[in-house]
């Protein structure tokens, strides 16, 4: 699977499933709609107080599974931040292409963006007997 195809799947999607480490450590999994920029850079909108959202500042690391309706899953790791400035207007852009009422949220009180930029992943396509699992590296992910 190329990258482009990668974000061409991503973009077909609506919701993930975004897995953090809670304050002890213990995974903590919630879903979250997600859009995709042409540099695989995945972001949603979420309020500051969720778990997740402390879970993100205190521990960077997070997973994401994305797909599973039509047997077709992309597992995918990698650094969350919250970004600010161009980069923040950029990625918001992006976002309320995918979720046009999602510029009705900046309302809400402690509304924030994280990003996830992929380092590691798994496209699995089980629509055949024979399934189709291809692991992709950091560079595969990251290369422009």
């Amino acid at each position: 699977m190329t990258r482009p195809e990668l974000i061409e799947f991503i973009r077909g999607q609506r919701l993930a499933v975004i897995a953090s480490a809670g304050p002890g450590g213990a995974p903590q999994a919630a879903v979250v709609g997600v859009a995709v920029t042409d540099a695989l850079e995945v972001v949603f909108d979420t309020l500051g107080s969720t778990r997740k959202a402390q879970n993100l500042r205190r521990d960077r690391s997070a997973a994401l599974v994305i797909g599973w309706d039509d047997e077709q899953t992309l597992q995918l790791e990698g650094a969350a931040d919250e970004p600010v400035g161009e980069a923040l207007e950029r990625l918001k852009a992006c976002y309320f292409q995918a979720f046009p009422d999602g510029r009705a949220r900046l309302a809400w009180p402690g509304i924030t963006y994280f990003r996830v930029r992929p380092t590691w992943g798994r496209w699995s396509d089980f629509r055949t007997s024979s399934a189709r699992i291809i692991e992709l590296s950091a560079g595969e992910l990251t290369a422009a």
